[in-house]
């Protein structure tokens, strides 16, 4: 079914140089009713040009590729097409990678070795507003933070945030979209965004990965919530 001549599934480019590895995930996601694969890139420059081109709800993206790497491709498909998400897929699980790929504005982050359902569910994760990291990642992050935490305690400000804030925080950092936050709030998508933007104000971050370390800092989340089942 198409809209105004796109369709209204969700779009996805996938960017690796693998063309077995491609070729195997584009059968995969294409057995979903509600993904469809617009195309393929072999190199960073060909998935900034495809996603310009294409202008793909999602970029299913590798780091480790020839030319420009994913990390910088995704930042420049984050400038140059605001709307369309990156979605890592990747063998690398350090602290170091994923900090700067999230930092460069990817939005989930998933592991080669997953699961063909932690792949769906991060693509319509992210295509619906959220964000989506593995377990094991967001365990290395946590402990990480929890890490240099201990070794500056003295270095958290007075949030004033509002107790919806706080509760609309509590949620995010659990993983809910703004959309099921809302449903559970009896609030609009609308409401829930606009809170949402005031406590990214007033914390003073920018993504979700940092919503989440400061709802762990100030006990509104357990970490156990984080952790493999």
């Amino acid at each position: 079914m198409e809209k105004n001549g796109r369709t209204d599934k969700i779009t996805v480019l996938i960017a690796d140089d693998h063309t077995i590895l491609r070729e195997g995930i584009r059968v995969l996601l294409e057995a979903q009713p509600d993904i469809e694969v617009v195309g393929e890139a072999a190199d960073g420059n060909e998935a900034v040009g495809k996603a310009r081109t294409l202008l793909p709800n999602i970029v299913l993206m590798d780091i480790g590729m020839p030319g420009m790497n994913g990390l910088e491709a995704t930042r420049q498909i984050k400038r140059l097409c605001p709307d369309t998400q990156v979605v890592v897929l990747t063998m690398h699980d350090n602290e170091e990678y994923i900090i700067q790929i999230l930092s460069a504005g990817a939005a989930g982050y998933v592991l080669k070795r997953a699961a063909v359902k932690d792949l769906v569910s991060a693509i319509k994760a992210v295509h619906q507003g959220g964000s989506f990291l593995h377990p094991a990642i967001t365990k290395k992050l946590i402990r990480d933070y929890i890490r240099r935490v201990a070794e500056d305690e003295d270095k958290a400000p007075h949030d004033g945030l509002t107790d919806r804030e706080r509760e609309i925080l509590k949620l995010i950092a659990e993983g809910n979209t703004n959309q099921a936050i809302a449903d559970k709030l009896c609030l609009s998508i609308k409401t829930v965004q606009t809170h949402r933007t005031h406590i990214m104000d007033k914390l003073g971050v920018h993504d979700r990965t940092d919503l989440v370390k400061y709802a762990i800092r100030i006990g509104l989340v357990e970490i156990d919530l984080f952790t493999d089942k």
